[in-house]
């Protein structure tokens, strides 16, 4: 599975990891709960200091189209990362 939707996302809560790729300010501005902000130039440089190869990450931006590249990215290294479709505006939204 490469993505989820936020329905599905929020039956999941909080027993998943969560990371938000957005910037900081954004993630004051608002957050999914649990989440972990990572802004997604640090996720992709160092992705070894926020994930192991072992858990499953489910990944969001704003709408869901940086999250689903850097996903696709992160995968290509070995990770297992969800995109969550939508990003926070959906989340928001629900």
């Amino acid at each position: 599975m490469n993505d989820i939707t936020v329905l599905q996302l929020k039956t999941l809560i909080p027993g998943i990891k969560i990371i938000d790729i957005r910037d900081n300010y954004q993630y004051n501005l608002g957050n999914i709960p649990t989440s972990k902000n990572v802004p997604t130039n640090f996720l992709l440089t160092n992705p070894e200091l926020y994930l192991n190869f072992e858990d499953t990450y489910y990944i969001y931006c704003e709408f869901g189209s940086t999250s689903s590249k850097t996903c696709e990215k992160l995968r290509s290294k070995g990770y297992k990362v969800i995109n969550i479709i939508g990003g926070y505006n959906e989340y928001k939204r629900l």
